[in-house]
């Protein structure tokens, strides 16, 4: 993407009613919404992240199939962003917001328990050693999720990594945490839940072109 076009795209974001873009102070000090989402989508409908969430396939889909649920996609890359926060406002979805934040202050944007569901899709799995610590499953992202996370709330991970899909499946079980449902290759798993089969990501469409093997992993986190 050009430079230009990305400079359009952060010009656009700072019009659009559905996108905040905090700064990193802003977000750490005081950030006004937590705690307050009702107030921002004015109503007590529950909340469901998407994290890393690129273009937002993931926050839209879900939200025009659940208008009665709030999603908000995260990510710092607005150009990226910027596709699903303009399709959400052409296609009338008020359940739809989208922050420029880095995912490790989620903690600082959500009060406790304020959250229903998180999905984590196609992160970077960070596979060198000095990169655990970015790891979006590492220990403690588990346990901020789980902070934000209300007492049924539900965690997803979607990966082509099977480093991801192994080291969290290995972290969860070694701490107790409850999994619902995992799987190596979804796509040739007749239980595979609906909505992980039914919506695609851009680069999961290119995966599976290649026969690339999507894994998935449904899970509660419990301290």
């Amino acid at each position: 993407m050009g430079s230009k076009n990305k400079l359009k795209r952060f010009n656009e974001n700072e019009t659009f009613s559905n996108v905040i873009q905090p700064t990193r102070e802003e977000v750490t000090t005081n950030f006004p919404h937590k705690g307050k989402w009702n107030e921002f989508f004015k109503n007590d409908n529950p909340i469901i992240l998407e994290l890393g969430c690129g273009k937002g396939e993931y926050t839209i889909a879900l939200a025009e199939k659940n208008p009665n649920i709030n999603y908000i996609g995260i990510d710092i890359k607005g150009a990226r962003f910027w596709r699903g926060a303009k399709t959400a406002l052409e296609e009338d979805l008020p359940n739809v917001a989208f922050i420029r934040t880095q995912i490790e202050l989620v903690d600082f944007c959500f009060a406790q328990n304020e959250v229903s569901e998180i999905w984590i899709t196609f992160p970077d799995p960070q596979i060198k050693y000095k990169r655990t610590k970015h790891r979006l499953t590492n220990a403690e992202f588990l346990k901020k999720y789980h902070h934000i996370l209300n007492e049924d709330g539900i965690m997803h991970l979607k990966t082509d990594s099977e480093f991801m899909h192994g080291y969290t499946l290995g972290l969860l079980h070694g701490q107790g945490q409850e999994v619902l449902y995992a799987h190596h290759d979804i796509y040739t798993n007749p239980h595979a839940p609906e909505d992980v089969l039914n919506t695609q990501t851009f680069y999961e469409k290119q995966y599976l072109e290649v026969k690339k093997a999507i894994t998935y992993i449904k899970f509660k986190l419990k301290y």
